[in-house]
């Protein structure tokens, strides 16, 4: 799986985006990148801004290119290399939760990261949203490229 792989389902009040691809990295590498926040930027062309630590209960700011709006998702349910949660919003309204995920196969790892939106709100919102897919085939594709290129 060279290429970053997107499926993505829609619902009346749900939205998932989910990206796959296999990393010619170890998990560890690829786990350093998506933790260290103050290198987003440098590597990662969906993120202008990132701000803050990402460790379990921390709250990030971020913005992505072109727009002015701040997200401050709150990291959660972090497993070292693994797995880890960034969620924001307020359920019932509207709330995203982004999932990461790392598991070793062999001499790659294959990551994973899926978003689901979810709330009253998103019927009325859904236009407004950017078309998720080509965003995270980009993260998972900048991801794959400095996670190998820092490996090799």
């Amino acid at each position: 799986m060279d290429e970053p792989k997107v499926t993505q389902a829609r619902g009346t009040f749900s939205l998932t985006c989910k990206v796959e691809i296999a990393i010619q990295a170890a998990p560890d590498r690829i786990w350093a990148l998506l933790t260290d926040a103050v290198g987003y930027p440098r590597w990662n062309s969906t993120v202008a801004t990132m701000e803050g630590r990402i460790a379990e209960g921390q709250r990030l700011k971020l913005t992505a290119p072109g727009m002015d709006r701040v997200f401050t998702p709150k990291v959660s349910g972090v497993v070292t290399s693994q797995h880890m949660v960034w969620s924001d919003g307020f359920a019932p309204m509207f709330k995203g939760v982004r999932s990461f995920a790392l598991k070793p196969t062999g001499s790659a790892t294959a990551f994973a990261m899926e978003e689901r939106f979810s709330g009253l709100m998103l019927p009325l919102i859904a236009g407004a949203l950017p078309d998720f897919g080509p965003i995270f085939g980009r993260f998972a594709a900048d991801l794959k490229q400095e996670a190998e290129r820092a490996a090799g």
